[in-house]
């Protein structure tokens, strides 16, 4: 008899309320916030403004995106600045 994926999940979530999640990081946005999946029930979590975990949902999924692209964009136009003041140097 084949269990079902439905069965492995419940079994997995059933850990997870016994025991407590097991989170991974999954994403990076910033140096300060992260976004995280258990790695038993699958279930994931992000770091609000506060650090606490909150349930990721579309929309934070979507802040975040726009977020990490502009940490990217910033960090990116601060090694170029501080390469030229060394090449001034």
């Amino acid at each position: 008899m084949k269990s079902s994926p439905k069965t492995n999940r419940s079994l997995s979530g059933l850990l997870c309320v016994a025991f407590g999640h097991d989170y991974i990081v999954t994403r990076k946005v910033t140096n300060h916030i992260n976004e995280y999946k258990c790695s038993h029930c699958g279930r994931e979590v992000a770091e609000n403004d506060t650090g606490h975990l909150e349930v990721l949902t579309q929309n934070l999924k979507h802040t975040h995106s726009i977020l990490a692209t502009f940490f990217q964009k910033k960090n990116q136009k601060i090694s170029t600045t501080l390469l030229r003041t060394r090449d001034v140097a």
